[in-house]
């Protein structure tokens, strides 16, 4: 599973670990990614999303039918 949420599009950021002795090494700050099964009643089938925590909580505000349609805008496969 890729660490990408496929509603709000968040990535993988990178950057620099820094020690103590201010020795810098390279890593990863991954954004919050989950896997999430939504009803979508205007296909009757369930649906099952990759999508960060803040994606998830854009869900709720906005509903899943308005969700997809933001997903499929963007030319993601739902």
């Amino acid at each position: 599973m890729s660490a990408h949420c496929q509603l709000t599009g968040a990535e993988p950021g990178f950057g620099k670990k820094i020690s103590h002795s201010h020795r810098r090494t390279s890593r990863r700050f991954d954004p919050n990614i989950q896997r999430k099964r939504y009803w979508l009643p205007g296909e009757g089938r369930h649906v099952r999303l990759t999508l960060s925590a803040k994606g998830i909580k854009a869900v709720d505000a906005i509903g899943i039918e308005a969700a997809v349609a933001r997903i499929r805008a963007r030319g993601g496969r739902v």
